[in-house]
């Protein structure tokens, strides 16, 4: 017996491999993580020189506090904040329970909803339409455009609906049965076995409204309720245009430590961590409501 337990030189070069492999690839994906936070601890004079790596060659924060001095930042990180959580769980609770809807056998209209909202992924107004509709409705410089023309999102629909499929239909009927709504059938069973795929659609949504600044410029005019990544931008465009007018002692004064270059790589940093410390309490939910959630189609 314990010569079959005992691993062979095949199933050991196998390991060996595989552990090389897994931590080259590891390696690959953190390097560009280290080197762009480098970058940004690093002088900006210094670090058009380029060659930093790993370390930075000459310490600095100036980029950081450029950031944080900036009264602004706080009332744009509050509103992306806000935008995440808001945005995040309206689009889950409607989404969700549109993909409960269109799994109810006895409701008639199931199928033409389906192919109602999938012939929306592909087919779509266009960009002056939306835009149009969006003033028409009263929501340019408001923070209800951030969340309400994102409620539904059709191909989170699909994938909770698929998950839900797997769900035995005993567990609904015999909730009826004792004379639940399908509110609260919802609200009760659907939304607790649906948390695994609900924390994986809900990582997706995070990211993309914490990354979002394009439809902020568009919808917010008067500058109200702009988010962390529009004021990052504007730093990066005054950044760029000080390249061009590094002749103006003041502006020089002000701003001769920093450079495009290091200011770029501190925004992406800032912009990144509060997304890498949320994913790691999710990860399971993530990985589990991918795999069961694709199981039919």
């Amino acid at each position: 017996m314990r010569d079959y337990l005992k691993p062979t030189l095949g199933s050991r070069v196998f390991d060996t491999a595989n552990v090389v492999f897994m931590l080259v690839f590891c390696a690959l994906m953190i390097y560009p993580f280290l080197n762009l936070l480098a970058i940004s601890l690093n002088d900006g004079v210094d670090a058009a020189r380029g060659g930093i790596y790993l370390f930075p060659r000459k310490l600095s924060f100036s980029a950081y506090e450029l950031l944080f001095q900036n009264k602004k930042m706080l009332n744009g990180f509050m509103w992306s904040i806000l935008r995440v959580v808001v945005g995040t769980v309206a689009c889950l609770l409607a989404t969700g329970l549109l993909a409960y809807l269109v799994n109810i056998r006895h409701f008639s209209g199931r199928k033409f909803m389906r192919i109602l909202f999938f012939i929306t992924m592909y087919f779509n107004g266009g960009f002056f339409p939306v835009y149009l509709l969006i003033v028409n409705l009263g929501l340019t410089n408001s923070f209800h455009v951030y969340w309400l023309p994102a409620l539904f999102n059709v191909y989170f629909m699909l994938l909770i609906s698929s998950y839900i499929q797997n769900q035995p239909d005993a567990l609904f009927e015999s909730a009826r049965i004792d004379g639940a709504g399908e509110f609260r059938i919802y609200w009760k069973i659907v939304i607790p076995i649906c948390v695994p795929v609900f924390a994986a659609v809900s990582v997706y949504l995070a990211v993309s409204h914490w990354n979002s600044w394009f439809d902020v410029v568009l919808y917010n005019p008067s500058g109200k309720f702009d988010t962390l990544q529009v004021y990052l931008r504007r730093l990066l465009l005054e950044m760029e245009g000080l390249q061009q007018i590094r002749d103006q002692q003041v502006l020089y004064n002000r701003y001769r430590d920093l450079s495009p270059l290091t200011l770029r790589a501190a925004t992406t940093i800032v912009v990144t961590v509060p997304i890498l410390l949320v994913y790691p309490f999710v990860q399971k939910y993530f990985i589990g409501g991918i795999m069961l959630g694709s199981v039919k189609g």
